[in-house]
């Protein structure tokens, strides 16, 4: 499965069209613009299943900088302030990842 399977690609398109520029990554707005904020608790864990490229359980820091490239490979990398925002922003227990739980309580608020 894709993301593409669960996220319409003209709305991951417009998502990563919103974003383009260095510094201008808000998750949140990310979440609504893809469609992701629309989604269902299973439909979501899918696509967490997806970007945990490692399959670890867990998005750590180093693969939330390559977040934008699982949506497209030619989109950019996040730059460290973004990915630090993001991580922050997620990880309620503080540990230094994003949990499946953690991800859809983000994407959901």
């Amino acid at each position: 499965m894709s993301l593409t399977d669960i996220l319409s690609p003209s709305d991951i398109a417009a998502a990563l069209r919103d974003c383009q520029a260095p510094d201008s990554f808000s998750p949140k707005k990310f979440f609504q613009i893809s469609g992701m904020s629309k989604k269902s608790s299973s439909q979501l864990k899918e696509i967490f299943r997806i970007l945990d490229n490692d399959q670890s359980g867990f998005i750590e820091e180093d693969e939330l900088k390559y977040f934008l490239q699982r949506f497209e490979s030619g989109a950019r990398v996040l730059t460290t302030s973004e990915t630090k925002t993001f991580l922050a922003a997620a990880d309620h227990d503080g540990d230094g990842k994003i949990g499946a739980e953690e991800f859809q309580e983000m994407v959901q608020a």
